[in-house]
């Protein structure tokens, strides 16, 4: 499951995980279809701390390993 189906799926759905964050649901609906799941660089810090899914889980190609972008006492 890519990362953003499951902060999506642990949001309730797509409005509300929009809404967690302060952005319109279009935003969101956007990531999934244009950018293929893709979250905005900018954004994956706001979803790790409102979901738990982990920088890792939503862009492996900017935090190739696990621990990547977590604090050194949530690794």
């Amino acid at each position: 499951m890519k990362g953003l189906n499951k902060a999506i799926e642990i949001a309730g759905n797509a409005s509300k995980l929009a809404q967690m964050l302060g952005i319109k649901p279009m935003s969101v609906s956007r990531w999934k279809t244009r950018y293929n799941g893709n979250v905005p660089p900018n954004r994956v810090r706001a979803i790790y701390e409102k979901t738990g899914v982990t920088p890792h889980e939503l862009r492996p190609d900017l935090y190739p390993n696990p621990t990547d972008g977590l604090a050194k006492h949530e690794a």
